[in-house]
């Protein structure tokens, strides 16, 4: 194990995969008749180590994305005292009495999901006078064990947001696990449209070039970029 978390660390192989992935970003754009700086490659580094996480900054990775509040709270501080410009995304679920140190600490939160979180993130916001970009996490596959709202409390979600003066960037969405997620991508982007939504935060590792074909503005790969976890 140490010797994987060995290679893991060397800046050439980080530089190589994220070579490789803003390569099938760019050729999945090409595709679909987009320019590739129209999507955003967040680095899923929820678990890894900061020895690991060094690495793919040197390379020129600029965007980060983690699950917990905690986990990113007990590294990033110091991460980006190095390196200011990175940029910081909750992309897991948020409970909301974690909602202040939420938007202390991240430039974007893509699980907005509730009526009580909008709430918590508008008063937290309201305190510290920071917005952090916000996305409507989409529960598409109806799966009751995953977060997000269900397409039908979309619009009533959206009101709620709009009444406490916070504006929603995007929607984000996690398909089922074992099937082809183009239609559910598909889904989503047609609910951005039908709300005025242009941002799409969709896609990982195994299907992150589909997510770009159909509209993602924003990708969470971390297999493709860190290698497969330990």
């Amino acid at each position: 194990m140490r010797d994987r978390i060995a290679r893991a660390m060397l800046p050439d192989d980080a530089s190589t995969r994220r070579d490789a992935v803003t390569t099938r970003i760019a050729r999945a754009a090409e595709i679909a008749g987009r320019e590739p700086a129209e999507i955003t490659l967040i680095a899923v580094s929820k678990t890894q180590p900061v020895e690991v996480i060094t690495p793919l900054i040197a390379a020129g990775q600029r965007q980060f994305g983690e699950n917990r509040v905690q986990e990113a709270a007990a590294k990033w501080p110091d991460l980006r005292d190095k390196t200011p410009d990175v940029k910081l995304h909750l992309i897991g679920q948020l409970q909301s009495n974690k909602a202040a140190d939420a938007v202390a600490l991240f430039d974007a939160i893509h699980s907005v999901d509730r009526p009580s979180l909008v709430t918590a993130i508008a008063a937290a916001v309201d305190r510290s006078g920071k917005h952090p970009e916000l996305f409507v996490q989409v529960n598409v596959g109806d799966e009751p064990q995953k977060g997000g709202c269900s397409a039908g409390d979309l619009p009533a979600l959206l009101d709620d947001a709009r009444r406490a003066g916070l504006t929603i960037a995007g929607l984000m969405c996690v398909p089922p696990d074992g099937v082809e997620s183009a239609p559910y991508f598909a889904l989503l982007a047609k609910i951005a449209r039908d709300h005025g939504i242009v941002g799409l935060s969709m896609g990982m590792s195994g299907d992150f070039e589909t997510a770009v074909t159909l509209g993602a503005s924003h990708v969470r790969v971390g297999t493709a970029l860190f290698g497969a976890r330990a």
